[in-house]
């Protein structure tokens, strides 16, 4: 399995953000192909010392870093990722990584 790891930082407008972000982002970047599973932080995102600048994180499953590469290479994936330019002004970390089970 590989993973794409987006963490977004706390917007200005938290209820602006959360608000596209359920309602237009998700259902654009449900239509991705190869994607597996789509997953999301609920609640605050703390570190081990406290509070972090941290909003948001969203985990998108794939079978395979190739297949991570070719959905954002797909129409759907081009949506997805001009979408995010839409509803922030900080550009969100992204983490990519194949996984595996231990």
């Amino acid at each position: 399995m590989a993973r794409l790891v987006v963490l977004y930082k706390k917007p200005k407008d938290a209820a602006a953000f959360d608000k596209h972000y359920y309602v237009t982002h998700i259902p654009i970047a449900k239509k991705i192909p190869g994607l597996r599973k789509y997953e999301v932080s609920q609640g605050p995102i703390v570190t081990p010392a406290g509070p972090s600048d941290f909003h948001l994180v969203a985990t998108l499953h794939f079978n395979d870093m190739a297949a991570i590469q070719k959905a954002f290479a797909s129409p759907e994936g081009q949506a997805a990722a001009a979408d995010v330019r839409t509803f922030t002004t900080d550009p969100p970390h992204m983490l990519l990584f194949e996984s595996r089970e231990v």
